[in-house]
């Protein structure tokens, strides 16, 4: 099998015996390496040498930023918020890469990262807080692990105050999508309105998943394994779409959806079909303000969704509920019915 190592760098000399000679080295200036491309010492010197050079200056910020990556704590994140993740640790490297870790202790330094917090605020207060959250929680994994004395991020509060809480689909919003909205775009609405899952698991699930009755799925964020009942609606779509291999989820030329493909795609149908204010994303908590309004209790929304208790109460505590005059009218029918009638 044939290896490619990037950056090698190939020489070709003359000897003195007027033979022609090749060698190698790890890159440009690098070390030389023994043998040749292929053989187990060749690589073996290989990735000793790479991974001699891009080991970070101990003492430095990059040290922690670098190491976090290797931990069991970033095995566990999901690779959607890995990729974020990488993204925002490029971001504090190029600002505090060389930043000393002596410095941690400083009361200073949670004014220079206030402020540089502060200064990104101007683009994106979202971004912001996100870039100053990835940075709190590796300097809090640092921390716990003695790698440094002390994390001047915590408890550092959040610059945006923006909600999505209300933003919930409405009966009318589903019937002005379904109207409107091409057909393959039908099944991802009903899904999540349905399952209340996430898009990422939704592009994922596969029809093996789905026995006729029951859904079986592992988020991918959590790792929470959800069994959901098939409701009728949703069942008469899937027994009409008659499949049983490959992936619930095509795009129109039947081919399974990209992440950012579906998002375009999806948005552009629902802004055509005149649904504002409201996203994919919203359909989750749609469908737990769905399933509290036909009653059900808190520990069963969560068992559908994979919510925690506690995210469940957060998403309906004073977000939803008290808005929706359904409620209202439910509990007056149940106070009616409790209510004896005077003679």
């Amino acid at each position: 099998m044939r290896v490619r190592l990037k950056g090698v760098n190939r020489v070709k000399t003359k000897l003195a015996d007027g033979s022609e000679a090749v060698y190698f080295y790890a890159w440009k200036g690098g070390p030389r390496l023994p043998g040749k491309p292929g053989d187990p010492e060749f690589i073996a010197a290989y990735n000793a040498a790479v991974a001699k050079k891009v080991q970070p200056p101990s003492g430095a910020l990059l040290s922690i930023l670098s190491a976090f990556q290797f931990s069991s704590d970033w095995d566990e994140l999901a690779p959607r918020t890995q990729k974020d993740y990488v993204g925002l640790i490029k971001v504090i490297e190029a600002k505090f890469g060389d930043f000393p870790l002596s410095a941690l202790s400083d009361r200073r330094t949670r004014g220079i990262f206030m402020e540089w917090r502060d200064a990104r605020a101007k683009a994106s207060r979202r971004q912001a807080d996100y870039g100053w959250q990835v940075l709190a929680r590796i300097l809090s994994w640092a921390h716990g692990r003695g790698l440094i004395s002390a994390n001047p991020c915590e408890k550092g509060g959040r610059l945006y105050r923006g909600s999505r809480a209300e933003n919930i689909w409405t009966d009318d919003d589903e019937a002005r999508f379904i109207a409107s909205a091409p057909r393959h775009l039908h099944l991802p609405l009903m899904l999540a309105l349905w399952t209340g899952q996430r898009q990422g698991d939704l592009l994922k699930l596969a029809w093996t998943q789905y026995d006729g009755e029951v859904i079986r799925l592992k988020q991918g964020k959590t790792g929470m394994r959800v069994v959901i009942p098939v409701g009728a609606p949703l069942k008469a779509m899937l027994d009409e779409a008659n499949r049983r291999d490959g992936l619930f989820l095509l795009n129109s030329d039947g081919e399974p959806w990209t992440a950012d493909g579906f998002r375009s795609s999806f948005n552009k149908a629902r802004k055509a079909a005149g649904v504002v204010g409201v996203t994919f994303n919203d359909l989750r908590r749609t469908a737990v303000t769905r399933l509290a309004i036909a009653q059900c209790t808190e520990a069963e929304i969560a068992t559908i969704t994979g919510h925690s208790l506690r995210d469940v109460r957060s998403i309906l505590d004073a977000h939803y509920l008290k808005r929706d005059p359904k409620l209202g009218e439910n509990a007056i029918r149940k106070l009616e019915a409790r209510t004896k009638t005077p003679k």
